[in-house]
């Protein structure tokens, strides 16, 4: 199994290394620091501890226009024994539209042999296939530009982890709330807690990421949505993604007694209009001590 695993991974190496020799440009393949180094580094030393999986998403223009389309890319160790997991996405597709094109390519990945690589399949795919989707997404856009208003939503998702303390994991958070255009904060420490709002399709999109592979202690405690006609830039109750710490009670050295304080976090809840969420998070009603 062990032979199997790190034949799969050298493969992986070899795709990535021709993908950046396709896509030279800054920008055009986003992929972690650390990734390619911790794949070889488990090559050397085979046995130890798997490397986490390959991750990386490529931006690939589509049509005259170049229209930009991301194919985020997750490779399983067992890649290509087993098929990768895709998603296409782009900020002018309609949640349906956006659905409608990753059935398709999931549908064309399945159809190829076992065993080859084809991510460059799919950029090919993708770049030949995505236009007819843009396209009624410009003739969907027009139409509702013709209307005197168009209702918008506000998705507003609040989720609870036993605890947040990985640098890597906290720049995941961070570099996907940036990308997907979502505002709230990150609470670091233990317990944690990320809020997220913005467009319906981005927040879950967010929760999607961040939540694989395999981040147990998590769950999404609660869900708020706003409809509104016109904009919903004024619904937001955060005006970018915030990065919480605050003091903290027990031994600094003992990672399991680093306990956020509470007190503090419902205060900022309060502040902006939120004290009602530490009783969904928590189970608890808040109290704020006397001054």
């Amino acid at each position: 199994m062990a032979v199997m695993v790190k034949e799969c991974l050298e493969l992986q190496l070899l795709e990535v290394e021709m993908l950046l020799s396709m896509f030279p440009k800054r920008g055009e393949i986003t992929l972690a620091e650390d990734a390619v180094p911790s794949v070889q580094r488990y090559l050397r030393n085979a046995g130890g501890a798997l490397p986490p999986q390959l991750e990386y998403c490529i931006a690939i223009d589509v049509g005259e226009a170049k229209v930009k389309v991301d194919l985020q890319v997750l490779l399983p160790h067992m890649y290509p024994q087993v098929a990768p997991q895709l998603f296409a996405r782009s900020d002018v597709l309609h949640r349906q539209q956006q659905m409608q094109l990753n059935t398709r390519l999931a549908s064309h990945i399945s159809s190829l042999d076992s065993g080859d690589l084809c991510i460059c399949e799919a950029v090919q795919w993708v770049k030949d296939n995505s236009l007819p989707y843009l396209e009624n997404s410009k003739i969907s856009l027009e139409c509702a530009s013709k209307e005197e208003r168009v209702k918008e939503m506000l998705h507003r998702m609040w989720i609870y982890s036993h605890h947040i303390y990985r640098q890597e994991l906290r720049k995941k958070i961070f570099d996907c709330a940036k990308k997907l255009n979502l505002t709230g904060f990150c609470l670091t420490g233990k317990p944690g807690v990320i809020c997220v709002e913005g467009l319906r399709e981005n927040c879950e999109e967010f929760w999607r990421v961040i939540r694989y592979p395999n981040w147990k202690h998590i769950s999404c405690k609660h869900v708020e949505n706003i409809e509104r006609e016109g904009s919903i830039d004024n619904l937001h109750l955060f005006h970018g993604f915030e990065d919480l710490q605050f003091q903290a009670h027990g031994d600094y050295g003992l990672r399991n007694d680093y306990h956020m304080d509470l007190g503090q976090f419902l205060e900022f809840l309060k502040q902006h209009q939120s004290g009602h969420i530490f009783q969904i998070l928590f189970s608890v009603e808040g109290k704020l001590s006397d001054k």
